[in-house]
Protein backbone atom coordinates (compact mmCIF):
# COMPACT_ATOMS: atom_id res chain seq x y z
CA UNK A 1 0.00 0.00 0.00
CA UNK A 2 1.07 3.70 -0.68
CA UNK A 3 1.98 6.28 2.10
CA UNK A 4 0.05 9.50 1.94
CA UNK A 5 0.70 12.89 3.32
CA UNK A 6 -1.85 15.41 3.63
CA UNK A 7 0.01 18.55 4.38
CA UNK A 8 -1.91 21.64 5.21
CA UNK A 9 -1.75 25.06 6.72
CA UNK A 10 -5.26 27.01 8.87
CA UNK A 11 -5.39 29.62 10.18
CA UNK A 12 -8.66 28.94 11.87
CA UNK A 13 -9.57 25.02 11.81
CA UNK A 14 -11.53 25.28 8.78
CA UNK A 15 -8.70 23.58 6.72
CA UNK A 16 -7.10 21.71 9.91
CA UNK A 17 -11.03 19.75 9.82
CA UNK A 18 -10.99 19.26 6.10
CA UNK A 19 -7.56 17.43 6.30
CA UNK A 20 -8.56 15.14 8.58
CA UNK A 21 -11.66 13.88 6.49
CA UNK A 22 -8.71 13.74 3.49
CA UNK A 23 -6.84 11.77 5.66
CA UNK A 24 -9.90 9.62 6.66
CA UNK A 25 -10.56 8.98 2.90
CA UNK A 26 -6.84 7.83 1.86
CA UNK A 27 -6.61 5.43 4.77
CA UNK A 28 -10.07 3.49 3.94
CA UNK A 29 -7.94 2.12 1.01
CA UNK A 30 -5.41 0.77 3.44
CA UNK A 31 -3.18 3.45 2.43
CA UNK A 32 -0.28 4.27 5.68
CA UNK A 33 -1.09 8.28 6.03
CA UNK A 34 0.46 11.29 7.72
CA UNK A 35 -1.16 14.60 8.46
CA UNK A 36 1.46 16.98 8.66
CA UNK A 37 1.11 20.91 8.92
CA UNK A 38 3.37 23.87 7.39
CA UNK A 39 5.04 26.49 9.99
CA UNK A 40 3.33 29.46 10.84
CA UNK A 41 5.08 32.39 9.64
CA UNK A 42 2.72 35.31 11.19
CA UNK A 43 4.55 36.68 14.35
CA UNK A 44 2.78 35.23 17.48
CA UNK A 45 1.41 39.00 18.60
CA UNK A 46 -0.10 39.00 15.02
CA UNK A 47 -1.32 35.34 14.62
CA UNK A 48 -2.95 35.94 18.55
CA UNK A 49 -4.62 39.51 17.97
CA UNK A 50 -6.26 37.72 15.04
CA UNK A 51 -7.53 34.96 17.31
CA UNK A 52 -5.41 32.45 14.93
CA UNK A 53 -6.04 28.60 16.07
CA UNK A 54 -2.88 27.96 17.34
CA UNK A 55 -3.19 24.39 19.28
CA UNK A 56 -3.11 22.16 16.19
CA UNK A 57 -2.31 18.68 16.97
CA UNK A 58 -0.75 18.12 13.71
CA UNK A 59 3.19 17.82 13.67
CA UNK A 60 5.40 20.41 11.75
CA UNK A 61 6.25 18.90 8.04
CA UNK A 62 9.86 19.49 6.67
CA UNK A 63 10.44 19.86 3.27
CA UNK A 64 13.28 16.86 3.68
CA UNK A 65 10.10 14.67 4.57
CA UNK A 66 8.00 15.13 1.18
CA UNK A 67 10.23 12.62 -0.95
CA UNK A 68 8.76 9.96 1.76
CA UNK A 69 5.58 9.52 0.70
CA UNK A 70 3.92 8.43 -2.56
CA UNK A 71 0.85 11.55 -2.22
CA UNK A 72 0.65 14.55 -1.23
CA UNK A 73 -2.26 16.18 -0.54
CA UNK A 74 -2.03 19.85 -0.10
CA UNK A 75 -4.75 22.37 1.77
CA UNK A 76 -5.13 25.50 2.52
CA UNK A 77 -7.07 28.57 2.64
CA UNK A 78 -7.41 31.32 -0.27
CA UNK A 79 -5.67 34.23 0.03
CA UNK A 80 -7.05 36.73 -2.26
CA UNK A 81 -7.63 33.91 -4.45
CA UNK A 82 -3.89 32.36 -4.47
CA UNK A 83 -2.38 29.79 -1.30
CA UNK A 84 -1.49 31.66 1.66
CA UNK A 85 1.99 33.26 2.15
CA UNK A 86 2.57 30.12 4.89
CA UNK A 87 2.19 27.31 2.51
CA UNK A 88 4.00 29.34 -0.31
CA UNK A 89 7.25 29.62 1.82
CA UNK A 90 7.01 26.06 2.57
CA UNK A 91 6.84 25.08 -0.68
CA UNK A 92 9.47 27.56 -2.28
CA UNK A 93 11.43 26.14 -0.17
CA UNK A 94 11.41 22.55 -2.35
CA UNK A 95 13.86 24.18 -4.42
CA UNK A 96 16.42 21.10 -4.03
CA UNK A 97 13.49 18.92 -4.70
CA UNK A 98 12.42 19.96 -7.80
CA UNK A 99 16.29 20.54 -8.83
CA UNK A 100 16.71 16.29 -8.52
CA UNK A 101 13.14 15.35 -9.48
CA UNK A 102 12.27 14.02 -6.22
CA UNK A 103 8.41 14.53 -6.47
CA UNK A 104 8.23 13.41 -10.53
CA UNK A 105 5.65 10.48 -10.42
CA UNK A 106 4.01 11.05 -7.64
CA UNK A 107 0.27 11.45 -6.60
CA UNK A 108 -0.79 15.27 -5.92
CA UNK A 109 -4.14 17.10 -5.06
CA UNK A 110 -5.20 20.31 -3.47
CA UNK A 111 -8.18 21.51 -1.09
CA UNK A 112 -9.17 24.76 0.22
CA UNK A 113 -11.92 27.18 1.69
CA UNK A 114 -12.78 30.45 1.22
CA UNK A 115 -15.42 32.57 2.83
CA UNK A 116 -17.89 32.80 0.21
CA UNK A 117 -19.34 30.51 -2.52
CA UNK A 118 -17.42 32.28 -4.74
CA UNK A 119 -14.48 33.73 -2.81
CA UNK A 120 -11.65 32.25 -5.11
CA UNK A 121 -11.56 28.64 -4.48
CA UNK A 122 -11.05 27.36 -7.99
CA UNK A 123 -8.26 29.82 -8.85
CA UNK A 124 -6.73 28.95 -4.74
CA UNK A 125 -7.04 25.06 -6.08
CA UNK A 126 -4.84 25.69 -8.72
CA UNK A 127 -2.44 27.96 -7.27
CA UNK A 128 -1.82 24.88 -5.67
CA UNK A 129 -1.62 22.68 -8.52
CA UNK A 130 0.45 24.95 -10.43
CA UNK A 131 3.25 23.78 -7.96
CA UNK A 132 2.55 20.40 -7.59
CA UNK A 133 2.67 20.39 -11.90
CA UNK A 134 6.43 21.92 -11.50
CA UNK A 135 7.51 19.04 -9.22
CA UNK A 136 6.62 16.68 -12.12
CA UNK A 137 3.20 15.11 -9.68
CA UNK A 138 0.39 13.70 -11.27
CA UNK A 139 -3.08 15.33 -10.32
CA UNK A 140 -5.89 14.00 -8.98
CA UNK A 141 -9.09 16.14 -8.46
CA UNK A 142 -13.16 15.51 -7.26
CA UNK A 143 -14.42 14.17 -10.04
CA UNK A 144 -18.07 14.52 -10.59
CA UNK A 145 -18.54 11.02 -10.10
CA UNK A 146 -18.99 12.69 -6.60
CA UNK A 147 -22.47 13.73 -6.62
CA UNK A 148 -22.38 15.77 -3.63
CA UNK A 149 -20.38 18.75 -5.28
CA UNK A 150 -24.03 19.01 -7.84
CA UNK A 151 -26.98 19.52 -5.19
CA UNK A 152 -28.87 22.81 -5.29
CA UNK A 153 -30.43 21.63 -1.70
CA UNK A 154 -27.94 23.35 0.09
CA UNK A 155 -24.73 25.48 0.34
CA UNK A 156 -21.74 23.47 -0.78
CA UNK A 157 -18.44 23.34 -1.53
CA UNK A 158 -16.66 20.72 -4.21
CA UNK A 159 -15.04 21.61 -7.69
CA UNK A 160 -13.63 19.37 -10.06
CA UNK A 161 -10.46 20.55 -9.17
CA UNK A 162 -10.76 19.58 -5.87
CA UNK A 163 -12.42 19.57 -1.99
CA UNK A 164 -13.88 22.94 -0.69
CA UNK A 165 -15.05 24.78 2.00
CA UNK A 166 -17.23 27.70 2.90
CA UNK A 167 -16.00 29.19 6.34
CA UNK A 168 -18.34 32.36 5.82
CA UNK A 169 -17.49 36.06 6.32
CA UNK A 170 -16.30 35.97 9.81
CA UNK A 171 -15.18 31.98 9.95
CA UNK A 172 -18.65 31.15 11.23
CA UNK A 173 -19.14 28.29 9.10
CA UNK A 174 -18.01 24.60 10.40
CA UNK A 175 -17.26 22.61 6.98
CA UNK A 176 -21.08 20.64 6.29
CA UNK A 177 -21.21 16.61 6.05
CA UNK A 178 -21.88 17.00 2.26
CA UNK A 179 -18.30 19.22 1.71
CA UNK A 180 -16.18 16.62 4.72
CA UNK A 181 -17.68 13.98 2.75
CA UNK A 182 -16.40 15.14 -0.46
CA UNK A 183 -13.09 15.34 1.07
CA UNK A 184 -12.60 12.25 2.05
CA UNK A 185 -14.28 11.06 -1.25
CA UNK A 186 -10.97 13.10 -2.82
CA UNK A 187 -8.76 11.47 -0.06
CA UNK A 188 -9.88 8.30 -1.28
CA UNK A 189 -9.11 8.81 -4.54
CA UNK A 190 -6.04 9.65 -4.73
CA UNK A 191 -4.50 6.87 -1.80
CA UNK A 192 -6.47 4.28 -4.54
CA UNK A 193 -4.28 6.04 -7.67
CA UNK A 194 -1.43 6.02 -5.40
CA UNK A 195 -2.06 2.36 -4.78
CA UNK A 196 -2.41 1.44 -7.99
CA UNK A 197 1.07 3.20 -8.81
CA UNK A 198 3.27 1.74 -6.23
CA UNK A 199 1.79 -1.06 -4.95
Amino acid sequence: MSKVLVLYYSSYGHIETMAQAVAEGARSTGATVDVQRVPETAPAEVAKAAHFKLDQAAPVATVAGLPDYDAIIVGCPTRFGRMPSQMASFLDQAGGLWARGALNGKVGGAFTSTATQHGGQEVTLFSVITNLMHFGMVIVGLPYSYQGQMTLDEIVGGSPYGATTIAGGQGQRAPSANELDGARFQGKLIAETANKLFS
